[in-house]
């Protein structure tokens, strides 16, 4: 039976339109600010738009003054504040590397002693790398220690917006260095956040205490830095805090776990308290100052001391470090020769390492802004695809389906790929108004699969046996794929 074009054509219109209503829009910055108005109005026109970026909480840091200011929200509705606790990251490598130089000044440590010293449970060559190893990057140790199930664990967590951290602790930790093996590349500077993670562990069981403990105990609390929390589990949470955005306006759960605490994992500041540790870094007075000295040499521009680095830009060299995690992105930097510091926050996936440069007064066209990150691509890619590969391929099989066992598994397809277009695509970099044009598609596309349906045997061509094997291992797939879009 043919299928009435004018109806098809009515179909695909209103569903268009009605689709709209729920159309996908990625994070923008809101006009609503706190704080220093002048200071906020000085991050506007840094950030140079407000695609990308959801809140921001910036502190700036000079002559001895502390200004700060929020920017956009935290959560719908409610704006941010200088006070609002963001998850900061592996801005904490750097106040890692400080207990470091804190403790090795106090005598507790040697830097150059090995890892078994503090940590004699740890097997294999990783005994050997040392405590400055571990807090300069160069120890040889992988980015991550993960395992093919760990793999598998953070890749269903990156698509979920989830938590690929949970439930390991600090000996996990430990337990998987101990299989890994210093490459050929120890002695270089090659990042490593389970490297940092073990340093962290290894001062804390020195000292007989956790990590969360000695941090709090030996740097936080000699800083006045009391809104700064480990949440080593959900409970552990701070009040009033922003919630994390994806790139493609879903919100973020909370990364949090024990084990990669000393590298960022589940650490909360605001802007008011890092800019206390700005402060303490420029003055050369808080605890383990030291650390942020460059003793090794990563490349012709950067050096990098105990967890925090030095860039060269032009004639002027900054000390940072910034940090990213499933929903927020950070940024911690000062110019010690200038005597300025700079706090940026923010709760979705854009750096804001440009906008901390362009605050503490780097030219323009000396901030390497790295434009869109290979995963922010991948989005755009997951936005055009999955908007309309369904609508298209619907189309495509009812002209040659040769029965309803075949059919229904691309009507069902169809609506799938749209769930994970809205779900998955990277919306700050798409114009939301083309998924419902992906919409439009797929409802005409059902219109004449249904038409096409009343003609079309239950099963024919294949034995039934083979042509049920293959919509089972389609369901196989299609079925996670589904709890990620309602997750």
């Amino acid at each position: 039976m043919r299928t009435p074009t004018a109806l098809t054509i009515v179909v695909g219109l209103v569903a268009t339109v009605v689709a709209f209503a729920v159309a996908p829009g990625g994070p923008r910055l809101d006009p609503r600010h706190t704080g220093d108005a002048e200071l906020a109005a000085t991050v506007r026109a840094a950030v140079g738009g407000d695609r990308g970026y959801r809140g921001l909480a910036v502190a700036l840091v000079e002559e001895g003054r502390v200004r700060t200011a929020g920017i956009g929200e935290r959560a719908p509705g409610r704006p941010v504040e200088p006070g609002t606790p963001f998850e900061i990251g592996s801005v904490t490598k750097g106040m890692t590397g400080m207990l470091l130089a804190h403790r090795a000044a106090g005598g507790a440590v040697r830097p150059d002693a090995p890892l078994s010293d503090a940590l004699p449970q740890v097997d294999g060559p990783t005994r050997e790398v040392t405590l400055a190893e571990l807090a300069s990057h160069r120890s040889g140790l992988p980015r991550l220690a993960l395992g093919p199930i760990d793999l598998v664990r953070t890749a269903w967590t990156n698509l979920t917006a989830g938590n690929p951290y949970g439930g390991w602790d600090a000996e996990w930790v430990v337990d998987a260095a101990s299989d890994e093996r210093p490459g050929d590349g120890r002695g270089s500077v090659h990042y490593s956040n389970v490297g940092v993670a073990l340093l962290g562990q290894a001062l804390a069981a020195q000292a007989g205490t956790t990590y969360p403990e000695l941090l709090d105990r030996e740097l936080l609390r000699p800083l006045g830095m009391t809104r700064t929390v480990v949440a080593t589990e959900p409970a552990l949470l701070p009040p009033g805090r922003a919630v994390g955005t994806k790139l493609g306006g879903r919100p973020a759960d909370p990364w949090v776990g024990g084990g990669y605490a000393p590298a960022g994992i589940g650490v909360w500041s605001t802007a008011e308290d890092l800019a206390r540790l700005v402060a303490g870094l420029l003055a050369g007075t808080a605890p383990g100052a030291d650390a942020a000295t460059a003793r090794f040499t990563e490349d012709d521009r950067d050096r990098v001391g105990y967890g925090w680095f030095t860039t060269r830009h032009g004639d002027r060299e900054i000390v940072w470090h910034n940090g990213g995690t499933g929903g927020f992105r950070a940024y911690v930097g000062w110019e010690p020769a200038a005597g300025r510091g700079v706090v940026v926050l923010g709760n979705t996936e854009r750096d804001v390492d440009p906008v901390g440069l362009r605050l503490l007064g780097v030219d323009g066209d000396a901030v390497e802004d790295e434009g869109v990150p290979l995963a922010g691509w991948v989005g755009v890619a997951l936005a055009l695809g999955f908007s309309f590969l369904g609508g298209v391929s619907l189309l495509r099989t009812v002209r040659r389906v040769p029965d309803r066992l075949s059919l229904a598994p691309a009507a069902a397809w169809a609506l799938l790929y749209l769930g994970l277009g809205h779900r998955l695509g990277n919306w700050s970099l798409v114009p939301g108004w083309l998924w419902p044009l992906g919409v439009g598609l797929s409802a005409a596309g059902l219109v004449v699969a249904a038409y096409r349906w009343r003609a079309l045997p239950t099963v024919d061509g294949a034995p039934p046996r083979k042509r049920l094997a293959s919509l089972a291992g389609s369901a196989l797939v299609a079925v996670p794929l589904l709890v990620a879009v309602l997750a």
